[in-house]
């Protein structure tokens, strides 16, 4: 069965007692017993509930993984995952995650919990520069976010499994119908998803999915403890985005390619970042570990300050935001919104710079987001920073 069919058809035979073609949504802090130590399989919504069970089973099965665990926030699946390594363990994470990931990461260093090196993923040698006695995991973002990096996921299969490190995949950025990290060797996939994977902008949640029964027995016990777990109306909010998932993507990409087309020839702009693009260095390799390119194109533009400003102001189907993966369009500037907690440093090493823009194409039409950025860019360099 095809993916599009199965999540079509997903949680339409869960309720047992009235045949509803869509999963209830036991809304429900607690649950009686049968009798004392009997119960029906749920005691506390915490520790379980049938709408996110719903959830998890469908991610799990989506991603080819063992179990999955749905969180309240992208962060908190992140949190989960990382409180399952000892103190004074040391992670390596790419250089240029997420501005969340890289805040937590450093927090927890700070505290004197974990240690952290940020290192270019896509060179190896980088990589095992970087590898202590003490390394217990690779975290990996690809495409990463903001510049959309591609980072090649088998050769670091085989890393890790040689050094017998876990390696974790922030696979946010497309979904498990466009990139199965498990296939490369992957222990943990991460999610937030809040972005494609409810596609509506209107939950925020996270998942995090094992590839082994022991991992996520690790994962569901530590979600349980520190009550990172999603309430039953945030699981079915993604449940409901999860069925328009194919078609939503087809209509991202599609419009995306056309974007980054568009922009990749406009003389106010100085380099487009979107895999999709031949000219992109990672072009190759996306085609062969992904199944498309995803809905995100990023820019840089000339004109300085003013400039980024000025676009940023001026579209009017983009919406100046935060956030991703939604059916709407959204534009945002990293250095001072996504990616504002990293230490100016730490950003100017991953070559997020400040005339960097960050597009999470939408699914209207193409001529109208061209049209919305054709006016935008609409100006004279030498004019606007007069």
């Amino acid at each position: 069965m095809q993916p599009q069919t199965r999540l079509t058809l997903a949680g339409q035979r869960t309720d047992a007692s009235y045949n509803s073609i869509i999963p209830p949504i036991y809304q429900c802090a607690t649950f009686r017993f049968e009798d004392v130590g009997l119960t029906k399989g749920y005691d506390y919504t915490r520790s379980g509930n049938p709408t996110r069970r719903t959830l998890e089973e469908v991610l799990a099965e989506l991603e080819g993984g063992a179990g999955a665990v749905a969180t309240t926030s992208g962060m908190a699946a992140i949190s989960t995952v990382l409180s399952l390594f000892e103190s004074g363990a040391h992670i390596i994470c790419a250089h240029d995650c997420y501005g969340g990931t890289e805040r937590l990461l450093c927090l927890l260093e700070r505290q004197g919990k974990l240690e952290v090196s940020f290192v270019d993923l896509r060179d190896l040698s980088a990589v095992e520069a970087a590898l202590r006695p003490n390394t217990r995991a690779l975290w990996v973002e690809t495409p990463s976010n903001p510049l959309l990096r591609i980072v090649d996921l088998q050769a670091l299969g085989h890393f890790t499994q040689a050094h017998q490190l876990l390696l974790i995949v922030d696979n946010t950025f497309l979904s498990p119908l466009q990139q199965r990290p498990f296939e490369f060797g992957a222990d943990i996939v991460v999610y937030s998803t809040t972005k494609y994977l409810n596609g509506h902008s209107d939950v925020i949640g996270g998942a995090v999915i094992a590839r082994t029964p022991e991992l996520n027995e690790q994962l569901q016990f530590a979600a349980n403890a520190h009550g990172t777990i999603a309430g039953p109306f945030d699981c079915w909010l993604v449940l409901r985005g999860l069925k328009t998932l194919p078609v939503r993507l087809r209509q991202h990409e599609h419009n995306a390619m056309a974007v980054a087309r568009f922009l990749a020839q406009h003389p106010n702009v100085e380099k487009v970042f979107y895999p999709g693009l031949p000219t992109h260095e990672g072009h190759e390799l996306a085609a062969r570990q992904q199944k498309g390119f995803g809905g995100m194109v990023s820019f840089t533009v000339r004109g300085g300050q003013e400039a980024v400003h000025h676009v940023l102001r001026s579209t009017k189907v983009f919406t100046l935001a935060e956030s991703l993966g939604g059916v709407e369009s959204l534009i945002e500037h990293p250095a001072t919104m996504s990616h504002a907690s990293m230490r100016p440093e730490q950003r100017q090493a991953a070559g997020i710079t400040d005339n960097l823009i960050r597009l999470s194409v939408g699914i209207e039409a193409t001529e109208d987001l061209i049209a919305d950025l054709e006016q935008a860019l609409a100006y004279k360099p030498a004019t606007i920073m007069a």
